[in-house]
């Protein structure tokens, strides 16, 4: 039977999963609320219009 506290405690994560944190971090990502901002933005422009 598998002990998963044992695991647990021998777990290390791999070194491509930190190097992909780091990756992701350092780069400024568009995400949800940037889009829906950006689309709110368009939408007000073109009524104004």
């Amino acid at each position: 039977m598998i002990n998963f506290e044992e695991e647990l405690k021998n777990f290390k994560p791999s070194l491509e999963v930190e190097e992909a944190e780091q990756a992701i971090y350092s780069h400024e990502l568009t995400d949800m609320t940037d889009v829906l901002r950006e689309m709110m933005r368009e939408a007000k422009e073109r009524r104004a219009e």
